[in-house]
C-alpha cells in the first residue's frame, strides 16, 4: 500500500509464493502489496531492510549536495522556474551527474519548496452578484468548431454579452477582429434584445481596440466608449491588465457556450450556412436554449434593469473618401467601386461592422458590403454593374485593366474569360466578355447566362453575342405609333374667336 514500509516477512512470503510457480499478481496479493512493488523487489533481490541500509539517508535525495548552494538561489531569484529548464541547466553545469530520469524528483522538490518557502500566491475573492448590477462583454475565438458560408471558410470571432447575476447571454458573429464598432454594435444588439440596461458594463480593457494605435486614436476610442456607456446610463469598468479571472463571470461561460454550439452543429449534421444571417440565427437559437435554464433568475433580474433610451447611439466610424477617375473609393485598405456619376465627389462614409453607408452631403447615396482586409493585404470589392456602361464603350480596355479579375463577378465568369481568351483572338475575346457582362447587368440574368455560356465554351463553341441578346434580352419589335385623326377646324371659328377677344379688350 502507498506510504507503508514493506517488511522482510512480506518479502519472504512473496518469494515463497513465486517459487511455487504463482504469478506476480497472485504472489503480491498474498503478501499484501501491489504487483508493481513485487516486480521491484524481485529486481533488487535483497530484503527490504537491507535495501534501506544501502540507500541514502532519510531526507536526502540526488540533488542534496547542490540544493542549498546552487538550486535554492536560482529558484529564489526566479520562483516559477520550470523543473525541466532547471534540470537542463544542471546538466550543463555538471555533465553526466543528472539524467532525464531525475526530472520527476526535481519536480516534486520544487513543488514542495514553493508550498513551504515560495512566494505568496494571488487569492481569488469570489463575488456575490446582485441582480441588475453588472453586465460583461468579451470576444472569444471559436477554436472548437469551424463554420463555412456557402462552402467557403468563415473566419470570425464571437462577441459575448452576459449578465453576471442571471447568466442571460447574447452571442454575435464578428468579422474583422475586435474593434469599437464590433463592441458597440454587439452591445447595443444585446441590450435591445434584453430590454434593459445593467448599472455597470465590464470589459477586459478593450485591449483589441487600443492595440497598435496612436495616442490620439486611443483617446478617441476611449471617448466613444465612454459616450456609449453614458448613452445607456451604464458605468464603464475594466479588469486589470492580464487578470482574466477578474472577468471570470464571462471567461468561464465562453467554453460552455462554445461546446454547446459545437455539439449542436454535430447534431445539425452540417457546419455550412447559406448566409451570415442564417448563421447568426442559428447562434441565437443555441443561446435561447441556454437562457431557458436560467429563466427564473432572468425574470428576477429584468425587474432591476434600467430602462433603455429612446434610440440607439452610433455604432459606426465616420470617414471620407474621394471618388477616383476609375470610379472607386479607398477605405481601410479596400478598394470599392461606386457609380461613375460620383467621379470627383467626396463622399462621407459611415463605416459599420458589415457594411458602408455613403452620403453626398446629407443625401444617402448608396450602401456597400464591407470587406475585411486579410493580414494588411489590399482587397477589392468591385461591382461590375458600376463600371460596365463605360467599359462597353471601350471593351479593349478590359484586357489590361488593373481591375480585370475583380470585375468578373464569380468563378464561372473567370472560367469564361480564360476559355474566350484561349479560343478567340484578343479583340474578339474582349468584346464578347464585355458584351456578356453588359447583358448580365442589363437583364439580371447573371447566373443563368454564365452557366449557358460556359457550357458552350466547354464544348468548343464560341457563343454569338446577338443570339445571347435575343435569348436573354427578350428583344421585341417596338410597338407601332398609333395614328391620331385630328379634324380640320373651319376658318369661321377663328373669326368668331378673334371678334370675341376684340370685344373683351375694348371693355377692358
Amino acid at each position: 500500500m502507498p506510504g507503508k514500509t514493506i517488511t522482510d516477512h512480506q518479502y519472504r512470503l512473496y518469494m515463497q509464493t513465486r517459487k511455487s510457480a504463482h504469478t506476480q499478481k497472485l504472489s503480491a496479493a498474498k503478501a499484501g502489496f501491489s504487483e508493481r512493488t513485487g516486480r521491484r523487489l524481485e529486481k533488487q533481490g535483497i530484503l527490504p531492510s537491507q535495501a534501506s541500509k544501502r540507500g541514502r539517508k532519510p531526507g536526502t535525495h540526488i540533488f542534496s549536495d547542490i540544493w542549498d548552494d546552487i538550486i535554492t538561489p536560482l529558484i529564489q531569484k526566479t520562483p516559477f522556474l520550470s523543473a525541466i529548464i532547471l534540470l537542463e541547466h544542471l546538466q550543463d553545469l555538471y555533465p553526466g551527474n543528472y539524467s532525464s530520469r531525475n526530472l520527476r524528483t526535481l519536480q516534486r522538490l520544487l513543488q514542495q519548496w514553493r508550498a513551504l518557502e515560495g512566494p505568496d500566491k494571488e487569492i481569488i475573492f469570489r463575488q456575490i452578484h446582485q441582480p441588475g448590477r453588472q453586465g460583461l462583454s468579451d470576444f472569444t475565438t471559436p477554436k472548437t468548431f469551424q463554420v463555412t458560408i456557402q462552402g467557403k471558410p468563415f473566419k470570425h470571432l464571437l462577441y459575448h454579452f452576459r449578465l453576471a447575476y442571471s447568466g442571460w447571454s447574447f452571442i454575435q458573429a464578428v468579422q474583422g477582429g475586435e474593434s469599437f464598432q464590433a463592441l458597440s454594435q454587439g452591445l447595443q444588439n444585446a441590450l435591445w434584445r434584453l430590454g434593459g440596461c445593467p448599472q455597470e458594463h465590464r470589459t477586459d480593457s478593450l485591449s483589441a481596440a487600443y492595440k497598435n494605435l496612436s495616442d490620439q486614436t486611443q483617446r478617441n476610442f476611449t471617448t466613444k466608449y465612454e459616450q456609449l456607456c453614458q448613452h445607456y446610463t451604464m458605468t464603464p469598468t475594466r479588469n486589470n491588465l492580464g487578470k482574466s479571472h477578474e472577468n471570470g463571470s464571462i471567461e468561464g461561460p465562453h467554453g460552455h457556450l462554445k461546446r454547446r454550439i459545437a455539439q449542436t452543429l454535430t447534431l445539425r449534421g452540417s457546419s455550412d450556412f447559406e448566409s451570415i444571417v442564417s448563421y447568426q440565427s442559428f447562434l441565437q437559437s443555441v443561446v435561447n436554449r441556454h437562457n431557458r435554464y436560467h429563466q427564473k433568475q432572468i425574470d428576477e433580474e429584468k425587474t432591476r434593469l434600467k430602462p433603455l433610451p429612446h434610440y440607439r447611439t452610433i455604432d459606426y466610424e465616420e470617414t471620407t473618401a474621394r471618388v477616383t477617375t476609375s470610379s472607386t473609393i479607398f477605405v481601410k485598405n479596400v478598394v470599392y467601386s461606386v457609380p461613375s456619376r460620383l467621379i470627383g465627389q467626396r463622399l462621407r462614409i459611415h463605416l459599420y461592422l458589415d457594411h458602408l453607408v455613403c452620403y453626398l452631403g446629407s443625401e444617402l447615396t448608396l450602401e456597400l458590403p464591407r470587406l475585411q482586409t486579410i493580414s494588411g493585404k489590399r482587397q477589392y470589392c468591385i461591382n461590375y454593374r458600376h463600371l460596365i456602361n463605360s467599359l462597353s464603350c471601350k471593351p479593349q480596355a478590359f484586357r489590361y485593366s488593373m481591375l480585370r479579375d475583380e470585375v468578373l463577378p464569380s468563378p464561372v465568369y473567370r472560367q469564361i474569360w480564360q476559355l474566350l481568351d484561349h479560343l478567340c483572338v484578343s479583340r474578339q475575346a474582349c468584346k464578347l466578355m464585355v458584351g456578356i457582362l453588359k447583358l448580365a447587368a442589363d437583364y439580371k440574368c447573371e447566373e443563368d447566362l454564365g452557366h449557358q455560356v460556359l457550357s458552350l465554351l466547354q464544348k468548343g463553341q464560341v457563343p454569338h453575342l446577338g443570339a445571347l441578346q435575343n435569348r436573354y434580352g427578350k428583344i421585341t419589335k417596338p410597338l407601332p405609333i398609333p395614328y391620331l385623326a385630328i379634324p380640320q377646324q373651319a376658318l369661321a371659328c377663328y373669326n368668331q374667336l378673334l371678334s370675341s377677344l376684340g370685344r373683351e379688350i375694348a371693355h377692358a
